[in-house]
């Protein structure tokens, strides 16, 4: 298996020494060739100092002066080295110091000048960590003596030399291709690549699915090998595995099919029962996959390095191969292995009085789909059984009080127009958003309730996890965004020394929900909101409003942190210690929230704690990384189909809300009629585009930031945040996914002159808050 420097380093905690067979097999090298690329790395690596042998064992030797950062360079040529921790300065590298580091990578970098109010820090690269790019997209062109791709991405600024590796590339020349880097660029030698796939003759000619997956490095197909494994899954449970296991077979369960992806990927099931004090008893079921998927093994290395199911429209990329994958699915009459949540709820306030996390067999019942489900919680006339029918009407119920519940701590929901979740938790906003199906909002009660459970237990036994957090807005975004509010008449405010609390956004969302500039308002609040990360430090979750913690398991087909934490519990349910010593003979009930408050000692042996924190540690960086590139793949999805939509409507004039002014132009969101937007629903397809500052040539606008607007100085004509104009498609750039805007008078006629607008009249609005580019001279003064 191929592994990274940052792979091999994050084994390397806690100052431990660690032995190579041990690293041997967490990064699966076993064959002759991943033994000796382990060994060499691990030479080199000891060479330089940052890795100590002693006793044939290797230790981590800590550099304080080297910082862990990704790259992040423009196509104007500027690099800077963003770290992970919150509010660090941004770290300026010039092209001579990238060592042949490129855009996206993971690297170490040693700081050659401190920073001053005007400028950055100043570094170079002194190893990398990680490369981004295995694949990219690119031109080919022809040059004296053989064939070289240019990259697509201008913020990759060299060319690949290709390996002819049987490929004819005569005719090929100036096409878009698909290149896999054979070799990076080594000292003066430049790097090597091949030619994967011919896309078309351009961007536009090429399948946006193609696009995307090669442009992201996203694997459309599992290896033969991995296939292999993966049917050779046990298909029968045999009685070893029913072992200390709740048999739950005989109790009526239900599951609905997904309304994303492949429908027999199916993680969870449900049972409501009254109990005799008239609370309710909700056992909630998730497929078991660590019982079959173990660390450390082929499935387990590939669904680590994939991180997710990635969802590009119709296209689902698994986490594991569809054997595996049906091995696990709660399909209905299949005796399945689960993890049960059963919980006790009072129906009146939503309120969970107590819960048991049971290792558990099932049998699914039935697998409702969404249409069906959608129709009985509606209370339309269906074919199913009564005590069905009742069931899934009961758990609608349900979700009113745990909705109620949810909102009096203080947890956020957003009205925002499109809420597509195949995870059905808070998404990535970190925030409930509002949706008009009564079946979306069930299971997203009932998951988001799920998940808090599984983290207030882990919190309360002190056991090491996989955490989701999301940090409280800064003030300083916070009081911009009510001062833009007032320019758009809403009079709000806070006081600037006191704490953000989620309930203070919670008056917020309603007050904007009465205003007629809603829509342009929740985009603001919106960008307040810190993006979600996991972490293995505890800490609060805002939009949730749960300061303890919280946690995902709901989804461990899909995502990896939800096996994690499978096997989170699992150490937790075989090795904790249910007493403080064997001299007590009281027990208490490490699966039960009744055991809370009754523990006085480690639940863990030490060791065996520490070994779990180092485990969990060594995959964070890798699992956030991977959920960004996921994210913006299927943003760049949208981003395409919305390019190719706009791209046939050039002329025409559509009605906008500006939901953005900068000094080089304002942005207008506008609003496609469902028929032309081809997504197979009655919304209206949303898009924005820029409408550049030069095209307003009816007068010179002035930029004033406190106002968000653009003020005219002869007329005194205004483009303010949240106006409504009408704009004019005069150019889109469809791989860039630029659309162009003019504004039009009253005449329909646009305002100005035809633009062609280009990423450096645009504005490098990445770096507008961290570097102005025109004070770049001052780091060329040498």
């Amino acid at each position: 298996m191929e592994f990274s420097i940052a792979t091999l380093l994050a084994n390397f905690t806690d100052n431990k020494l660690v032995a190579r067979k041990l690293l041997e097999k967490k990064l699966g090298c076993e064959d002759e060739e991943g033994l000796q690329k382990l060994h060499i790395t691990l030479d080199v690596l000891e060479k330089i100092g940052l890795l100590l042998k002693e006793r044939g064992k290797y230790r981590l030797v800590a550099e304080e002066e080297l910082i862990e950062a990704k790259l992040r360079c423009s196509s104007k040529g500027f690099c800077f080295a963003i770290q992970d921790i919150e509010g660090a300065e941004d770290i300026y590298i010039r092209e001579s110091h990238l060592s042949n580091a490129w855009n996206g990578d993971r690297v170490l970098v040693k700081v050659l000048k401190e920073g001053s109010r005007r400028r950055s820090p100043e570094g170079e690269v002194k190893l990398i960590l990680e490369r981004s790019n295995h694949t990219l997209l690119a031109r080919i062109k022809q040059v004296e003596g053989g064939y070289r791709a240019v990259p697509l991405d201008d913020r990759l600024l060299f060319e690949l030399k290709l390996a002819i590796n049987g490929m004819t590339l005569e005719e090929s020349i100036d096409h878009l291709a698909h290149v896999e880097v054979v070799r990076y660029p080594l000292a003066q030698y430049p790097p090597i690549g091949r030619v994967v796939q011919i896309l078309g003759s351009d961007a536009e000619a090429a399948a946006d699915i193609d696009l995307v997956t090669c442009k992201h490095d996203l694997s459309r197909n599992f290896s033969e090998t991995i296939e292999a494994l993966a049917s050779k899954l046990p298909k029968k449970l045999l009685k070893a595995d029913l072992k200390n296991r709740l048999d739950l077979r005989k109790q009526l369960t239900l599951s609905i099919a997904n309304a994303w992806g492949d429908p027999k990927t199916i993680e969870n099931a449900f049972n409501l029962e009254k109990n005799d004090d008239d609370t309710w008893q909700l056992n909630f079921h998730i497929s078991d996959v660590s019982h079959y998927i173990q660390p450390d093994e082929p499935l387990d290395r590939e669904a680590m390095k994939r991180g997710r199911a990635v969802y590009l429209g119709d296209l689902f990329l698994p986490m594991f191969p569809d054997a595996a994958i049906q091995r696990c699915s709660l399909l209905s009459d299949k005796d399945r292995l689960t993890l049960c949540f059963s919980i006790n709820i009072d129906p009146d306030t939503g309120k969970v009085l107590e819960w048991e996390i049971q290792p558990s067999v099932v049998k699914v019942d039935l697998n409702l789909s969404q249409k069906e489900a959608k129709a009985i919680i509606a209370g339309e006339a269906t074919k199913r059984s009564d005590e069905i029918v009742e069931m899934l009407q009961e758990l609608n119920a349900l979700r009113f009080v745990l909705e109620k519940n949810r909102l009096s701590r203080g947890s956020l929901q957003l009205n925002l127009p499109i809420n597509q979740n195949p995870y059905y938790d808070e998404g990535i906003l970190g925030c409930v958003v509002s949706t008009d199906s009564p079946l979306q909002s069930l299971l997203t009660e009932l998951v988001v309730l799920v998940n808090q459970l599984m983290a207030s237990h882990l919190h309360a036994l002190n056991i090491p996890a996989v955490w989701r957090v999301q940090g409280t807005p800064d003030p300083e975004d916070v009081q911009e965004m009510l001062k833009l509010a007032i320019n758009l008449g809403v009079e709000l405010a806070l006081p600037e020394d006191v704490d953000i609390q989620p309930l203070d956004y919670q008056h917020l969302i309603r007050v904007f929900a009465e205003s007629a500039s809603e829509q342009v308002l929740t985009y603001l609040l919106q960008d307040t909101l810190k993006q979600a990360s996991y972490t293995t430090t505890q800490s609060a979750h805002f939009g949730l409003a749960l300061p303890e913690g919280y946690t995902h398991c709901t989804a461990p087909l899909r995502r990896y942190p939800d096996l994690l934490m499978q096997r989170v519990y699992y150490t937790l349910y075989e090795y904790g210690r249910d007493r403080r010593n064997t001299r007590v003979k009281e027990r208490v009930n490490l699966r039960s929230s009744s055991c809370h408050g009754d523990i006085n000692w480690n639940v863990l042996p030490p060791e065996l704690q520490q070994e779990l924190q180092s485990d969990l540690t060594r995959v964070i960086t890798q699992l956030n990384d991977r959920e960004k590139q996921v994210l913006e793949a299927e943003a760049d999805l949208e981003g395409l189909q919305r390019a190719s939509l706009m791209k046939q409507r050039i002329g025409e004039v559509f009605s906008g809300v500006i939901t953005g002014v900068q000094s080089y132009g304002f942005f207008v969101e506008i609003e496609v009629p469902p028929s032309s937007s081809k997504k197979g629903n009655d919304l209206p397809l949303r898009v924005e585009g820029l409408v550049h500052v030069s095209s307003l040539k009816d007068d010179w606008y002035e930029y004033r930031a406190r106002q968000q607007a653009l003020f005219g100085r002869k007329n005194r004509a205004s483009y303010r945040l949240g106006d409504r104009v009408s704009v004019q498609v005069k150019s889109v750039d469809y791989y860039r996914q630029q659309i162009d805007l003019v504004t039009v008078g009253s005449d329909g006629l646009p305002i100005g002159r035809d633009i062609n607008v280009n990423d450096d009249e645009r504005g490098d609005m990445y770096y507008s808050d961290r570097l102005d580019p025109e004070d770049m001279d001052e780091y060329d003064d040498d």
